[in-house]
């Protein structure tokens, strides 16, 4: 079963980061199309795929628009019960669905002086009353979570599930921003920003789309608190491997990692991995 994916800028959207990390980290199957917001009103890019109005949105393989986060998750999850996009124990699955439905609706000092942006990150910044009220919430929530569910791993309730992707871009501006929350908070943010799957979010918002200057905030800028990537640069040369490794087409743009030389299909599939190598399962196989 293979949806039809459309969404917004990889640095700046995150509502769009959450329903991709849907699709990415439960493998599902997707044709994806990019609006951008360099070019203006987003419905005009998108004339397709009315009723919606805003990305994400999914086109289902019968012809179903879902123009909702909340809606396609829980379609996806329904069809698809063997991915357990929610926990299959019924308290950790109660306590998902709670969080999800309040970071859909809540935290709005957050998301309104914070936006998200995966190109940059702040030193300095002094929250607002609002937005620490926020903060502290979430620290109350996240807690309880992980007191309720008790999940062996990072994650809120179990294995990761819908609500970890939901709350995917509240991290990225906690830790984009600097902003002080608790020590499990901060285990909690720091789950997020090694995921492989958040890393290749950041790694094509990085490379792809112009500066959007009206996400810049006036604050000091410092490096990305996420793992430092690999050092690795586009480059000239003879790649040991003839075809791209993720298209399997003919290798034409060529990275540099440890003195050897690796080829690409094209710009953007060779700027993604500069970006960030070790994000890439496909990559790294074969540097190994």
């Amino acid at each position: 079963m293979t949806y039809d994916l459309i969404l917004g800028d990889y640095a700046y959207s995150s509502w769009s980061l959450r329903a991709w990390l849907l699709f990415e980290r439960f493998g599902l199957k997707r044709r994806l199309e990019m609006v951008d917001f360099k070019k203006g009103g987003v419905p005009e890019q998108m004339p397709g795929w009315a009723p919606a109005k805003t990305v994400p949105a999914v086109r289902t393989p019968e012809g179903a628009i879902l123009t909702d986060s909340i809606a396609i998750a829980e379609e996806l999850a329904t069809r698809h019960p063997e991915a357990a996009l929610w926990p299959a124990e019924p308290l950790a699955r109660a306590t998902a669905r709670s969080l999800t439905a309040e970071m859909h609706s809540g935290f709005m000092a957050l998301r309104t002086d914070c936006p998200m942006n995966l190109r940059l990150a702040y030193s300095g910044v002094d929250p607002s009353a609002a937005v620490a009220a926020d903060l502290r919430r979430l620290e109350l929530i996240w807690d309880h979570a992980r007191t309720t569910c008790s999940p062996d791993g990072p994650w809120l309730c179990g294995d990761y599930s819908i609500a970890d992707a939901f709350y995917a871009p509240v991290a990225a501006r906690i830790a984009g921003y600097g902003l002080n929350v608790s020590g499990s908070a901060r285990a909690y943010v720091d789950a997020h920003l090694t995921d492989p799957a958040f890393r290749r979010w950041r790694a094509m918002g990085l490379v792809r789309g112009e500066v959007l200057n009206r996400y810049n905030k006036p604050f000091d800028t410092t490096d990305w608190p996420g793992p430092a990537p690999l050092p690795s640069r586009a480059a000239e040369g003879t790649p040991e491997n003839a075809q791209c490794p993720y298209s399997g087409d003919p290798s034409t743009h060529m990275l540099e990692l440890d003195g050897r030389i690796f080829g690409f299909c094209n710009g953007f599939c060779r700027d993604k991995t500069v970006a960030d190598p070790a994000a890439w399962p496909a990559f790294m196989a074969l540097r190994s």
